[in-house]
């Protein structure tokens, strides 16, 4: 395709040489057929370079962490004669806009590189890829589509934790954790007859009245998950990077129990309320890691609504810390009933407010809370996580 400077030469070279042919200038003629030639040729040159070509690219070495800049490496492999061409690789990447990065001829190669500054958290995939192969005037230019490849995953940036704000009353002793049993039930899988010998503590004694004959539980044993991580995706209660608070929340109290080789599960609630199990820490952490690095605020259901459901992972967990940007009455109610009824519960509050430039709002939600001796830590813009998720800061925030 003619580029604008490329369709005024051809049109130059050919009003020269009508103007030679009407005048009779045989000094004209050489000119024009010049700039018709080079037109030509650059067309030829271009198309001659505009074959396939082999697409890479790479995101910098070790993992991506948000706020920091991210170095992105072109590559283009081509298949055609390149010549005196000039090639430009044009990304359209989801979030970030539109990128033109100019190559290099290395080795055979065309390589360029790019960086994008104080990257947030998230997954972004190349939306659209094509190189534009140009001649050394600009008169000719070709798009050559390319298969965008791979996705940049930008992580969280997490805390370490060393001690938990939540660590209180009969799980701390003199400032030191005490590792708690693994809870394991044990759920009936089906019933059968007595055997001789069994312990009567066994015994069904519904299907037993309705048999007329002794009949056993057939029990199996149903681990329960120790600890859930419950994150609120509400996307009502989002203002400015409240969000990206609540994750970098949720994930450094994740990852703190998976050092400690604590059974996890990790519950967003959002549209899709996605669930990660967190076995191992070398094993299953990465999965809950990426996911956390991708997930948005795009719940609906009341978080109260997921807590009243018993069957679900948040609910029948041993323990649940609740991370949240809003604490509305029935969700207080939940939580406190579950702390009366002695099943260890605690709350992270992000004060989404200040996240938008407003002033830290009071909350007498978080004093009932503390009241009904449900642990809370409180995040507002500018803390310090580490300190605030570590107890240090909790109290003082959550009375400010």
């Amino acid at each position: 395709m003619l580029t604008p400077r490329g369709r005024l030469l051809l049109l130059l070279g050919g009003a020269l040489y009508v103007a030679a042919w009407a005048f009779g200038s045989n000094a004209l003629y050489p000119v024009a057929i010049g700039f018709l030639l080079i037109v030509l040729v650059a067309a030829v040159s271009v198309h001659a370079a505009a074959r396939p070509m082999a697409y890479r690219r790479r995101s910098g070495a070790g993992e991506q962490i948000e706020g920091d800049d991210v170095v992105v490496d072109v590559e283009l492999v081509p298949s055609g004669f390149q010549g005196l061409t000039s090639a430009t690789v044009v990304e359209r990447i989801a979030k970030l806009g539109e990128r033109s990065i100019p190559l290099e001829s290395t080795g055979g190669r065309l390589r360029g590189r790019y960086v994008l500054e104080s990257v947030r958290r998230g997954r972004y995939g190349v939306d659209d890829a094509f190189a534009l192969v140009e001649d050394p005037f600009g008169l000719e230019q070709a798009r050559v589509p390319l298969t965008p490849t791979g996705a940049l995953l930008v992580l969280p940036r997490l805390v370490e934790l060393d001690v938990l704000f939540s660590e209180s009353g009969a799980q701390a002793h003199d400032g030191r954790r005490l590792l708690l049993r693994r809870p394991s039930g044990f759920d009936v899988h089906s019933v059968r007859a007595y055997e001789e010998g069994e312990s009567l503590r066994k015994v069904h004694w519904k299907s037993t009245a309705r048999r007329g004959q002794l009949m056993v539980k057939e029990l199996q044993d149903e681990p329960r998950d120790e600890v859930a991580i419950l994150l609120d995706a509400d996307a009502a209660a989002v203002a400015g990077g409240s969000f990206d608070a609540q994750v970098r929340a949720a994930g450094s109290l994740l990852r703190a129990q998976a050092r400690r080789d604590r059974r996890a599960v990790l519950v967003v609630n959002s549209l899709r309320q996605e669930i990660v199990r967190v076995q191992t820490f070398s094993g299953d952490w990465r999965q809950a890691l990426e996911m956390l690095a991708a997930v948005e605020p795009t719940g609906r259901l009341p978080l109260a609504a997921l807590l009243s459901d018993e069957a679900s992972p948040a609910g029948r967990s041993h323990e649940l810390t609740v991370v949240t940007a809003r604490l509305t009455s029935s969700l207080v109610e939940r939580i406190v009933h579950r702390a009366l009824a002695q099943r260890h519960v605690s709350v992270v509050y992000v004060d989404a407010p200040t996240f938008a430039g407003g002033r830290p709002s009071r909350e007498p939600a978080l004093l009932r809370l503390q009241a009904s001796g449900v642990p809370v830590a409180v995040v507002r813009a500018g803390d310090d996580l580490m300190a605030a998720l570590s107890g240090g800061a909790a109290t003082a925030a959550a009375h400010a």
